[in-house]
């Protein structure tokens, strides 16, 4: 069993937890994932690492109550704790193998969506604890969307876009990224997108036009986490892989995305019937 450390609330609906599990701690690295179970017979949740502390022996993790099991997990409380927390699974983020200084001399942008703005967290970290300040467009619907804006403004140069407005720039990502490139003539030579599908598709096409090398993650096609279900195919450069064993990072210029829209609304049936079950069950239970 794996302890609930500490628990926050970030906006509606999205929930902080810190666990208790230091081997996960120990071996873990940016872009990596975990398996989580809330409880026996429980499904697997593949979470994205948000952060970890190697000291404290504690990983966090970042989580949206979008279905049942995702409900299920946040609402657990400081004290309780996770059935299964398996990990770090995935393979890390390309940058944590390159040469020092070879990584020193690169310039990184990072656009982050929502919910994708946890997993984005620890990779602009380990760069700034490697001598690496990264530019990150942190995205959201509303100003009250909007999570981790004060832990990454410490490691990073934070430049905020709302669809309404509310919060720094009034518009879409893809807006802000042009405003930085061709309104201010900054130059990158790499762009990482973590955030909705749809969003990280049109991240792509735009960047595509500067011919500026796109990194994105695939983390929400995965089921199973292991390969073994073939629910997270995609394909990229025109070759079938597995977001969980080959990725979760890819090529953005490469991935099919529209296939992957498609695989992503996969099992909307199941998860409406799992929440129907819940519920009818919820309600039997008060009668």
């Amino acid at each position: 069993m794996f302890k609930i450390v500490e628990k926050r609330k970030l906006a509606e609906n999205i929930f902080e937890m810190k666990i208790a599990a230091e081997r996960v701690a120990r071996a873990a690295l940016p872009g990596q994932f975990v398996i989580v179970r809330a409880n026996e017979g429980g499904e697997r949740i593949p979470l994205t690492i948000a952060d970890y502390d190697v000291e404290q022996g504690t990983v966090t993790i970042v989580t949206q109550t979008i279905g049942h099991s995702t409900k299920k997990i946040c609402a657990l409380e400081v004290g309780d704790s996770l059935a299964d927390f398996a990990g770090p699974l995935g393979r890390p983020s390309e940058f944590v193998h390159m040469p020092l200084e070879e990584l020193k001399n690169r310039k990184y942008l990072f656009v982050a969506g929502g919910v994708g703005t946890a997993p984005v967290y620890p990779q602009v970290k380990w760069l700034h604890e490697h001598g690496v300040t990264a530019d990150v467009i942190i995205g959201a619907k509303t100003k009250g969307m909007l999570i981790y804006i004060d832990e990454m403004s410490k490691v990073g140069n934070v430049h905020i876009a709302t669809d309404d407005g509310s919060e720094g720039y009034h518009g879409m990502v893809t807006g802000l990224i042009k405003e930085l490139v061709e309104g201010e003539g900054r130059k990158y030579d790499e762009c990482v997108c973590i955030g909705p599908m749809i969003m990280m598709k049109f991240v792509c096409l735009t960047t595509k036009a500067w011919d500026l090398q796109t990194t994105v993650s695939l983390n929400a096609l995965m089921v199973d986490g292991t390969g073994m279900c073939g629910a997270c195919r995609v394909s990229v450069g025109g070759k079938t892989l597995f977001t969980c064993v080959d990725g979760p990072e890819f090529d953005g210029h490469k991935v099919d995305f529209d296939e992957a829209i498609r695989r992503q609304g996969m099992y909307k049936n199941q998860e409406r019937e799992a929440s129907d079950k819940h519920e009818h069950k919820c309600n039997c239970y008060g009668k």
